[in-house]
């Protein structure tokens, strides 16, 4: 049965939205960039790009891995909230088509750890994509257990820091991105509850596909670098979480055979 939400729940991401679109139209996106970007130099370059994995797609896909065999309902909401907030990011940065800080900024004025980008700014996708895989497992659980999960959101929002750190966006984006992130959870969060228990089940389909996401995960992750090489640990710890959650799935699936 569909899972319903209150209306505060979905009206909280436009406090983030409308705060990116104040700092836009106010002509304050550019100092606050800066000003966030020049505090954020005194923490080590690898904390930021491990942090900006934590957005990517296919880095936090590997790190959740193991809940395919642990909480496969999280797990569901996860992907289709990562799905809907992949198509909206693509949507709105092709329609958009705004400048990065490096396309409008000279190399001394601002710090940036990696390639340069200079085009497709809004919304941040790291940060669209980190709210969307947190608030999908806040809502995904009853409203008694989701106290402890809130510093996933926490960690959602240091991932949209880390993408001003490293020079990559505008705090208008990362804020955009964050509410943006939320609705999408709320989303993937209610989609999920219409599976029922019996199609979480490990010999059925759906899981099943889902574990074969995580061999094209797997792929990705031994012969691509995501975001930065400084993420290279991170890399190899989400291929051992693929690889023991699969050998989990496959012991599964053979006790139900006995």
């Amino acid at each position: 049965m569909l899972t319903r939400f209150s209306l505060v729940s979905w009206a909280i991401p436009l406090i983030p939205i409308g705060a990116g679109a104040a700092l836009y139209f106010s002509g304050l996106q550019q100092s606050t960039f800066q000003t966030i970007n020049a505090f954020t130099q005194v923490v080590p370059d690898w904390v930021w790009t491990w942090l900006t994995f934590l957005g990517n797609g296919w880095g936090v896909f590997a790190l959740s891995f193991p809940l395919l065999v642990l909480a496969p309902r999280a797990l569901s909401a996860a992907i289709f909230a990562g799905g809907v907030a992949a198509i909206i990011s693509a949507i709105l940065k092709n329609t958009l088509s705004l400048p990065r800080p490096a396309g409008l900024l000279q190399n001394h004025e601002f710090y940036r750890i990696g390639e340069a980008v200079f085009h497709n700014a809004m919304p941040s996708g790291h940060t669209l994509t980190a709210f969307a895989v947190a608030s999908a497992y806040f809502f995904s659980v009853s409203k008694e257990k989701r106290a402890p999960l809130m510093l996933l959101l926490l960690l959602a929002a240091c991932v949209g820091l880390s993408r001003n750190a490293i020079g990559a966006h505008w705090l208008t984006d990362v804020l955009v991105g964050s509410g943006l992130g939320m609705w999408c959870g709320l989303i993937g969060a209610q989609l999920a509850s219409l599976l029922s228990t019996k199609q979480l089940l490990p010999r059925s389909i759906w899981p099943r596909i889902v574990a074969l996401g995580g061999l094209v995960c797997l792929y990705i992750l031994l012969f691509k670098t995501l975001d930065h090489p400084l993420n290279l640990p991170l890399q190899y710890a989400g291929i051992a979480l693929i690889l023991l959650t699969l050998v989990l799935f496959v012991q599964q699936q053979s006790r139900r055979r006995i």
